[in-house]
């Protein structure tokens, strides 16, 4: 436990959501040690045990027994997450899920190894489950606040229920009731592990919401990439379409692209050779343009970036964004809001 961290966005989004409530955030901060300065910083971790104690002591501040349950619902991840961002961008509910085991992590990390993903998807005959294999230490408010984001955050974007019914691993609460009516499903409490039972053709149900991330930078987006834009239906144009649907997804692959082409891995090549190009620099250019139009916005941390460009760290991100710029991407930031600070300063 000593080595687990939680996202500062998650911690953040709960002292705003307890004073929204009627809670006294500096009482709240006092109480668990928790500075709210810097849970400015988006790339900050913030110990398991704090945040532990601010959840128990905005729950008595609340008089909330289900504080996590409610806090869960009413807030998205993608409100206080990059795991929620990339989830919401993914094609099919299959995708989504995929990335909430694959980016789990940035939003908690329990340990410092790699002991797998915490939420994994189960097939027991006819029924799809989604099961917490690693649940975190004593409580369950942690497993609580999960389930109710990932059951009722897809609600904004499905047509129709997606989960059949939880499992909790808590005993039965006065307030049980509350559960069922909130994640409107049936609700089983003192189970063995925590689980969601899914529908189970949900994986093809498309994600039909406009990738929330991209609102902010569209404009700042699509200046970097018409700056580079091949002629019109060039072959490269489409392999970069593909390229900038996925690359948020990492290892990024030839023959995946080429098959969303309806086309093989050598007439790929082969296309793009013509065009005085190859896959490899297609990927690279992609993700550049797209990590310089992130960046420009000002809305997404350089972490936060480094995942949304396909990096699996922000160091190797950083690496190669010194190889693009001739500069590390907080400088080349800074000097992007510096400027735009200039601009706006009225003459002397």
């Amino acid at each position: 436990m000593q080595r687990a961290t939680i996202a500062a966005g998650l911690v953040a989004g709960l002292f705003t959501y307890a004073e929204r409530h009627g809670a006294d955030a500096d009482a709240l901060a006092t109480a668990s040690g928790l500075s709210r300065e810097r849970l400015r910083d988006p790339d900050a971790r913030v110990p398991l045990p704090r945040y532990l104690e601010l959840v128990r002591a905005a729950r008595v501040a609340l008089d909330d027994d289900a504080l996590a349950l409610h806090y869960g619902a009413e807030v998205a991840m993608a409100d206080v997450s990059i795991v929620g961002l990339v989830m919401e961008a993914a094609p099919d509910m299959a995708a989504a899920l995929r990335q909430l085991q694959r980016y789990g992590r940035l939003a908690l990390e329990i340990d410092a190894g790699d002991g797998g993903p915490r939420f994994e998807l189960e097939r027991l005959g006819d029924r799809l489950l989604l099961v917490e294999h690693r649940p975190v230490g004593p409580g369950t408010e942690l497993s609580e606040e999960a389930v109710a984001r990932l059951v009722c955050g897809p609600r904004r974007f499905l047509d129709r229920p997606h989960v059949l019914r939880v499992r909790l691993t808590r005993g039965t609460p006065e307030c049980a009731a509350e559960y069922e009516r909130v994640l409107g499903c049936p609700v089983r409490f003192g189970a063995r592990r925590t689980e969601i039972e899914l529908h189970p053709e949900v994986g093809s149900w498309p994600v039909a919401r406009h990738p929330r991330y991209v609102f902010g930078v569209l404009r700042e987006k699509g200046d970097a990439l018409l700056a580079r834009r091949p002629p019109p239906e060039s072959f490269r144009e489409r392999v970069e379409e593909v390229v900038r649907t996925v690359v948020h997804e990492g290892d990024l692959g030839a023959d995946a692209v080429a098959a969303r082409l309806h086309c093989s891995r050598s007439t790929l090549s082969r296309r793009l050779r013509a065009e005085g190009t190859g896959f490899r620099q297609v990927v690279d250019d992609v993700r550049r343009d797209l990590a310089i139009a992130y960046l420009r916005a000002g809305r997404t941390s350089v972490g936060e970036v480094a995942y949304l460009v396909g990096f699996s760290d922000a160091a190797s991100f950083s690496r190669t964004f010194r190889r693009w710029t001739g500069q590390p991407p907080g400088r080349f930031r800074e000097g992007v809001a510096g400027a735009a600070s200039a601009a706006r300063r009225p003459p002397a």
